[in-house]
């Protein structure tokens, strides 16, 4: 099948048309969505287009898949749905991509709007909807309007800070033909250089400390940051801590990885920051959750980012260094020198701690599994490239302690709207920028049964996606909440299919661990002969009561 693209220069071409047109140009090879009857002109052209529409069970469903897609490759994700209550199911995705800073675009229907048809059926105002939870939604209300309008929003959605924009094609609007349509050129996003000033200060900074400690954010997830904080790390020997969206920027292999914060405070690597004197805060803002407060530390901090730090009463960073990271980090390596009076003794201990800490009960034969075992067992049964997408739920916690990431965006978990339900979708996106490798999705029941439908989406488009169910039949974080303010355990228990055979009804392979030993020869089993596979594990979450325990 042709692209649309293919079209003549300056032929006459319908309104959505165009939109695809406009998009194929700007190389989105899926669209995820469910579309309406507002939008049969744009899926009569999708249908002439090299643009695969993936049908699926549910928009909300969409959008996280549209925004992993954003999230993995840095280029923008689109997602479809009609008008009223299908965009409206857009909006928790919406938050999703924006607080997470992943590109994902939005395409909505609506009625009309040069004559009515329906009277106020369906009719919300979606832009204004959408306004809060986007960096840019637009109504578009004239055919010769679409090309500039999907350049903007793409443009708007890949720029830093990157995050979600929505379009709106009205019914009306999608059927008419513009005479003479125009395109503009796809460009890149490109971020400025950090002034050479603003360098200085900050290598002076750095090596002025007497314990500097290096910690990575989500905003350092990309290639060449990684690349680059790696370099910094040999070349200087500082020691480095990371968020839990930044694990896997550096090999956490490494021996100056001290470990992941995975609590606001009184976590293990706590340690770490109480005894530094200066934070290097690489790729971090204050949407995840700061491992410090500065309020109540003595040291200084740094801030090495796109963008300048918010003022926070928590965060006021002494020295920021504004512009592209990676290039940031290549200026500092440039030029720093290694200090005589750099310290790190104090961290060495630290690591010595957390690692016993974390080792602790990887290998408890206890059934149902422990915490500590099961994310030791899924680490084994990964290869070094493969993906587990987190759904959110106490697992999140024990993962971001003790899992080990070997490459960037290799662990992808959400802990800036720390929504339930995203797990299976990301999943399932992951597992369309990555076909060659191995995705697993790990859910809680309760997070699970909020988009589960989609296995049905994932066996129809032949995906190889697996997914662990952590089973203990309740909401469990909030249980461990509960617990932690002194309340009495009530009101947060549920019932659950089985889960083999809900597996099987959707054409998916479905397993129970029976024992503490099945787990890891099981995953093994389902990632080698790939499909569809879900394997519900029950679960201990009595070792909760330790979190936050150094």
């Amino acid at each position: 099948m042709s692209a649309i693209s293919d079209r003549s220069p300056g032929e006459p071409a319908k309104a959505s048309d165009l939109m695809v047109e406009a998009l194929e140009r700007e190389g989105v090879e899926y669209i995820f969505g469910i579309p309406g009857e507002e939008n049969l002109d744009l899926l009569e052209s999708l249908r002439h287009s090299k643009i695969k529409l993936i049908i699926t069970r549910h928009e909300q469903a969409a959008g996280f898949m549209a925004a992993t897609v954003g999230r993995l490759t840095g280029k923008v994700g689109v997602c479809l749905s009609t008008l009223g209550p299908g965009a409206t199911n857009f909006v928790t995705a919406a938050a999703y991509a924006q607080l997470g800073a992943m590109p994902m675009m939005m395409i909505t229907g609506q009625k009309p709007i040069k004559k009515s048809k329906q009277a106020r059926f369906q009719i919300i105002d979606v832009i204004e909807m959408m306004k809060p939870v986007t960096k840019y939604a637009r109504q578009i209300v004239h055919g010769a309007n679409v090309p500039d309008a999907v350049r903007e929003s793409i443009r708007l959605a890949e720029e830093e800070r990157p995050g979600a924009v929505c379009l709106e094609l009205p019914e009306d609007i999608a059927e008419e033909m513009v005479a003479e349509p125009f395109f503009f050129s796809p460009e890149a996003a490109r971020r400025p250089a950090a002034e050479a000033k603003a360098i200085s200060q900050a290598v002076d900074m750095i090596e002025k400390a007497q314990r500097p400690l290096l910690l990575v954010g989500a905003g350092a997830n990309r290639k060449r940051t990684s690349n680059q904080l790696l370099r910094f790390v040999e070349q200087t020997g500082i020691p480095f801590i990371c968020t839990q969206m930044g694990k896997g920027v550096i090999d956490e292999r490494h021996t100056k990885y001290l470990g992941t914060a995975a609590l606001s405070d009184n976590d293990s690597v706590h340690d770490a920051v109480a005894s530094a004197d200066l934070i290097i805060n690489v790729g971090h803002d204050v949407i995840e959750k700061p491992p410090f407060f500065m309020n109540e530390g003595g040291f200084k901090v740094l801030h090495i980012s796109f963008a300048s730090a918010e003022v926070d009463s928590i965060y006021f960073p002494q020295k920021q260094v504004v512009g592209d990271i990676a290039n940031a980090v290549w200026q500092v390596n440039e030029s720093i020198e290694i200090q005589d009076h750099w310290d790190f003794s104090t961290f060495d201990n630290v690591k010595i701690k957390v690692e016993e800490h974390t080792s602790e009960k990887s290998d408890d034969p206890r059934f149902p599994l422990c915490p500590q075992r099961f994310v030791a067992d899924v680490r084994a049964a990964m290869p070094d490239d493969g993906i587990i997408c987190l759904d959110n739920g106490m697992y999140k916690i024990w993962f971001a302690r003790n899992y080990r990431a070997y490459q960037p965006n290799t662990i992808l978990l959400d802990n800036a709207l720390a929504t339930m339900g995203a797990g299976l979708p990301s999943a399932i996106g992951a597992a369309f920028v990555h076909p060659d490798r191995k995705v697993l999705a790990i859910c809680g029941d309760g997070g699970f049964m909020m988009n589960s439908q989609e296995l049905e989406t994932a066996v129809r488009t032949k995906r190889n996606v697996t997914t662990l169910i952590l089973n203990d039949n309740s909401y469990g974080m909030i249980r461990w909440k509960q617990e932690d303010a002194g309340f009495p355990d009530w009101g947060l228990e549920f019932g659950n299919p089985n889960f083999v055979t809900y597996a099987e009804s959707y054409g998916a392979r479905g397993f129970r661990v029976e024992k503490a030993d099945d787990l890891k020869n099981l995953l093994e089993q389902c990632l080698a002969e790939g499909g569809v596979n879900v394997i519900e594990c029950p679960i201990d979450y009595a070792e909760n009561s330790s979190l936050g325990k150094k």
